[in-house]
């Protein structure tokens, strides 16, 4: 009895077809990749942990509790938004994936990168100001209780709220692990030890704000029926807390990884990288 009561947590609260494809995509091209791509254990480990991350909050029956109780709401957005993203990342799965791709898939692809919409997509998923902007953005954004009310009413504003997160937890973890120097990266290896501690201040103040008002910001949940007994205010401040403080520290995990990277580039000389112009210029000199 106890194991199908475990089981019964796997049942998805909404089934997701687009969810389950998505899933289903991005793990066969990282199978596919690894038989091009050298993949260490830990990278495949990291990339395996990252999915469980992503899909044990959106399609399990934590969702339900998620829409009736906030606490657990943003347990959900701390891993669809930053552990989740941050661990998979962390993986380096975007070259693995790639190689996984029908050779001319990859083909199309090469060719798409060099069109003008190709690098004008990839300005906009890679821009080192509208990325971290972006992801703050949607952290705040979605806590606004006007917002929160419509978007846990309707479903289609639900499934935009997390499919968001998840997607700009991505763009932004993408920059900020990056291991190169800087072209080709984006964003110098400085400005990735600087991002995450820009970012994680405003999600400290509201989590503080939220965690202290002695408020119910949020009545939609007593509204629905809270799945836990449980005071609206004390909801509250464990909800406010989380953001406070485990947010802080998955974005403390990432500042650390950043700061790793500057300090191997560090050694090996690799801080800065010269454009092929004034390489050009200097041996010519």
């Amino acid at each position: 009895m106890m194991g199908m009561d475990w089981l019964a947590w796997l049942d998805p609260w909404e089934f997701s077809p687009l969810l389950l494809l998505c899933f289903a995509v991005g793990i066969t091209l990282f199978v596919r990749g690894q038989r091009v791509h050298h993949v260490t254990r830990a990278r495949k480990a990291l990339f395996w942990c990252g999915i469980a991350l992503l899909y044990f909050p959106m399609h399990t029956l934590l969702d339900y509790y998620a829409e009736r109780m906030f606490f657990i709401h943003r347990i959900q957005h701390l891993f669809l938004h930053h552990v989740g993203p941050l661990v998979l990342m962390a993986a380096y799965p975007g070259s693995v994936m790639r190689a996984g791709l029908p050779l001319s898939w990859r083909i199309r692809l090469r060719r798409f990168n060099q069109t003008l919409a190709g690098r004008s997509l990839q300005t906009v998923l890679t821009n080192p100001i509208f990325v971290p902007a972006l992801f703050i953005f949607l952290v705040l954004v979605w806590l606004i209780p006007s917002v929160q009310f419509y978007s846990m009413l309707d479903w289609r504003l639900y499934r935009l709220m997390n499919w968001s997160v998840v997607i700009s937890g991505f763009m932004y973890w993408n920059l900020i692990l990056d291991r190169r120097p800087s072209p080709p990266a984006v964003m110098t290896p400085v400005g990735r030890v600087i991002s995450p501690i820009v970012t994680m201040l405003p999600q400290m103040v509201a989590g503080a704000m939220i965690a202290f008002s002695s408020v119910d910001l949020y009545p939609l949940f007593n509204l629905c029926g809270r799945a836990i007994n449980m005071s609206a205010i004390d909801d509250q401040i464990l909800g406010g807390l989380i953001m406070w403080i485990p947010a802080a520290l998955a974005e403390i995990a990432g500042l650390m990884i950043a700061i790793r990277n500057l300090m191997r580039l560090a050694d090996r000389g690799r801080w800065h990288r010269k454009p092929r112009s004034a390489k050009r210029l200097a041996s010519t000199g």
